[in-house]
């Protein structure tokens, strides 16, 4: 669960790291080539909005991941307090036993 988990956020980052340098690789070209003021800053306005668009999509990608992960965490926990909480019946029960075993012992020395 964990490596699915970690596996998913490296292909996001990734992703991510991937996009952003694309459009920080575009914007550089966009203030470099021989263009006229208003298409120059057309063109960094639209790469603005479009990184505007992907940082979006990222965000709502990790909200999703982070809320399976919490609702599996949740799930996780809801287990292990049902696991811990039949140990300790079980032991009570244990308990129980043995002290009805010594009373029996007891009566009957």
């Amino acid at each position: 669960m964990s490596d699915n988990h970690e596996d998913k956020n490296v292909v996001v980052n990734f992703l991510a790291g991937l996009g952003l340098g694309a459009l920080i690789g575009a914007a550089t070209a966009l203030l470099l080539a021989p263009k006229s003021g208003p298409e120059t800053r057309q063109d960094i306005a639209s790469a603005a909005d479009d990184l505007r668009k992907k940082a979006n999509k990222v965000a709502h990608d990790l909200s999703e991941s982070s809320e399976e992960l919490v609702k599996k965490s949740k799930e996780l926990l809801e287990t292990t307090k049902v696991k811990v909480q039949s140990a300790i019946d079980a032991g009570k029960q244990a308990m129980v036993r043995k002290k009805e075993e010594g009373a029996e012992e007891a009566e009957s020395s």
